[in-house]
């Protein structure tokens, strides 16, 4: 399976900003462990999921201690069962203790996130349809969270504002239509991929005229999903979107749509129960 790269740079920076708010000045209860205390712990799942964060918890421990080891028994991606050992951390007992948190709190979030992305991506993995992300994500985790809904066997939709365009209802009316709004995006950025949200058969139709590349058909029922396939048959992307959930997905999936997206796979996630325990 192929993961969305995400620089190291990012990781690091992640790191930094959560143990600054974390750890500040200094991390008071750690202090009270003698330290020249060296410990053995074991990280578990108390939940069967899918892992992910392992460059995050890595990197946590790096900037606390670099001379902390690590001994992984999981990889992102792997499908972990309940009570599962993760890894094995030894070192310092002061500096495991200090990233404790900081570390499990990536993993339990990124996991969550790549668990519920593979709930999704199993809904349609009977069709040919693919399932994306969208920006909803945390702030300042967008590209962790990407990557963490590649891990889960779903594909990422545009990064940010800047890689693609999307053009909405909004847009739409500030720009007084559709294709005057495409013809801005093709005039602005000619190289980039122009989408347009619709709402219905004659905005799809005015997409289509204009020329986008794809078409996202909001909140479309499954007979207008349909009809909607029809007409853009090899001639335009079609997404589906709105009110996506696990229970209505493969439905909307076999209305022949290229791809669904839902920002359910990286904002209704659930924290992994993760387990930290000195031996």
């Amino acid at each position: 399976m192929v993961f969305l790269p995400v620089p190291q740079s990012i990781i690091e920076e992640n790191v930094f900003n959560a143990l600054k708010e974390d750890v500040g000045e200094g991390d008071i209860t750690a202090e009270l462990i003698p330290q020249d205390n060296i410990s053995l712990a074991t990280v578990i799942s108390r939940e069967a999921c899918t892992f992910c964060g392992l460059d995050w918890f890595e990197e946590t421990y790096r900037q606390i201690d670099e001379e902390i080891l690590i001994d992984w028994c999981v990889d992102d991606g792997d499908e972990i069962e309940a009570d599962q050992i993760i890894c094995t951390i030894s070192g310092s007992s002061q500096n495991i203790v200090t990233g404790e948190r900081t570390a499990l709190n990536f993993v339990q979030t990124l996991s969550a996130t790549a668990t519920l992305s593979a709930q999704y991506a199993n809904k349609v993995s009977n069709t040919e349809t693919k399932v994306l992300d969208t920006r909803k994500t945390i702030p300042g985790l967008r590209m962790a969270q990407k990557y963490a809904v590649s891990c889960g066997g779903c594909e990422n939709h545009r990064l940010g504002l800047f890689d693609a365009f999307l053009i909405k209802e909004n847009h739409i009316n500030a720009c007084e239509g559709i294709q005057s709004a495409v013809n801005e995006a093709r005039f602005h950025n000619p190289e980039l991929q122009i989408e347009v949200e619709v709402e219905n058969m004659d905005e799809l139709q005015q997409a289509l005229d204009a020329k986008a590349d794809r078409v996202l058909l909001d909140n479309f029922d499954i007979k207008a999903l349909k009809d909607a396939v029809k007409i853009c048959k090899k001639k335009i992307i079609t997404e589906a979107s709105g009110n996506i959930t696990l229970d209505t997905i493969e439905e909307v999936a076999k209305t022949g749509v290229d791809y669904i997206s839902t920002g359910a796979l990286t904002k209704d996630v659930k924290a992994i129960d993760l387990s930290m325990r000195f031996d």
